[in-house]
C-alpha cells in the first residue's frame, strides 16, 4: 500500500469512528382483525381389519375408489390423499394376529353445504369422517393480513412518536420485523380412530371467524 492509499485509509478510518449513534429504542406494536372461515376442510378414511393384507388393500382402495368418484363429480370440492398407513395387530401374546389398514382423503371447498351433504354420503358409503376444520381461505386471509400489515405500521410510527415526541428528539427506523399469526384452521369434529358413523346425518357446520393478528417489531434512532 503507497502512502496516499495509507493516508486515504486512516482518513476513513477516522471518519467512521466520529459518526456516533443515537440512541436505540425497542418497539413492537400488533393489530388484529377478523377473517370469515369460509373455507371448510374435512378428512374422511376408509379403515379395515383382517389377516391377509392384500385382501385389506382391495377393500380399502375400493372405496376410495368410490369416495373419489362422488367428490369428483362435485364442483368447488378439491380432493387430495391423505395419511396411509398398515399396521399389524398383536395378540396377548404378542404375535401378530391380524393387520389393519387405513387410507384417508382431504376435501377442500368453500360451499360448506355442499361439504356437509357430501360428507354425509361418504359415510353411507362406509367412510368414517376423522375432522372437520373452519378456517379462512388463503385469499380472504391475504387479505386480511394486508390489513393489519397496515394498521400495524400506523401503530408502531404512532408509539415512536409518542417516544421521541415525550423525549424532544426526531426519531427514524433503524430495523423492522413483520409477523403474521392466527386464523388456524378451528376444528369442528374429531373422531376416534375406530368410529365408523355409516348411518349418521349431515351436520350443519357454522362458519364463524378468525382472528387473524400482524406484529410489527424493530428498533428506531433517536438524534442526539
Amino acid at each position: 500500500m503507497n502512502r496516499l492509499a495509507m493516508l486515504l485509509f486512516a482518513a476513513a478510518c477516522c471518519g467512521s469512528l466520529s459518526v456516533q449513534a443515537g440512541t436505540l429504542v425497542d418497539l413492537a406494536a400488533e393489530a388484529s382483525r377478523p377473517a370469515a372461515n369460509d373455507l371448510v376442510r374435512a378428512s374422511v378414511f376408509s379403515e379395515a381389519s383382517g389377516k391377509n393384507p392384500g385382501e385389506l388393500a382391495q377393500r380399502v382402495n375400493a372405496d376410495i375408489a368410490e369416495a373419489l368418484k362422488l367428490i369428483r363429480s362435485k364442483t368447488g370440492v378439491t380432493v387430495k390423499s391423505g395419511h396411509q398407513s398398515t399396521y399389524p395387530v398383536y395378540g396377548q401374546t404378542q404375535k401378530i394376529e391380524g393387520w389393519r389398514m387405513r387410507s384417508e382423503l382431504v376435501i377442500e371447498s368453500k360451499d360448506q353445504g355442499g361439504v356437509s351433504e357430501l360428507l354425509g354420503k361418504l359415510q353411507q358409503m362406509r367412510l368414517a369422517v376423522s375432522e372437520v376444520s373452519l378456517m379462512p381461505s388463503p385469499e380472504t386471509r391475504r387479505q386480511v393480513e394486508e390489513e393489519t400489515t397496515r394498521a400495524a405500521i400506523r401503530a408502531f410510527q404512532g408509539r415512536a412518536a409518542v417516544v421521541a415526541g415525550e423525549l424532544g428528539k426526531a426519531w427514524k427506523i433503524k430495523q423492522l420485523n413483520i409477523q403474521q399469526g392466527g386464523g388456524m384452521p378451528m376444528p369442528m369434529m374429531r373422531a376416534s380412530r375406530t368410529a365408523m358413523l355409516a348411518e349418521a346425518a349431515p351436520a350443519p357446520l357454522e362458519a364463524g371467524e378468525s382472528l387473524v393478528t400482524t406484529t410489527v417489531s424493530g428498533q428506531i434512532e433517536l438524534a442526539d
